[in-house]
């Protein structure tokens, strides 16, 4: 059984491990989305560059972390990223970004759980 001091020691080193090993998991989450939006929207005829223009990037800030997935406007038919996902009046929506963060959404959730258990447990 931990003393009070002890518990506060353990917290304290969790805690300094907490967000480098976070970035982790929103890397891999990222990658993930990254990945099937792009799986998902393979194969337009009229589009096959689109696919390849999908990314991500991480931002890294104080006390936290973020990431932005999507397409590259800059890269080749990375423009195209809101016409395919929402449609136009003339062209069907063609979802693959948003599905995707709905599918990791539980995923992401389940390692961050996972993360703050393993934290907690020194095996992290």
């Amino acid at each position: 059984m931990l003393t009070v001091n002890q518990w506060v020691e353990e917290l304290t080193k969790a805690q300094s491990r907490a967000l480098p090993e976070a970035e982790k998991v929103l890397s891999k989450g990222a990658l993930n989305i990254k990945q099937g939006a792009a799986r998902r929207i393979s194969g337009l005829a009229h589009a096959p560059a689109y696919p390849r223009s999908i990314g991500y990037d991480l931002y890294h800030l104080p006390g936290s972390a973020r990431a932005r997935i999507g397409p590259d406007k800059q890269a080749r038919q990375g423009a195209l990223g809101n016409v395919l996902e929402y449609g136009t009046v003339n062209n069907p929506p063609h979802p693959h970004l948003a599905p995707e963060l709905d599918a990791e959404g539980p995923r992401f959730m389940r390692a961050l759980g996972q993360l703050g258990a393993d934290l907690l447990a020194g095996k992290k």
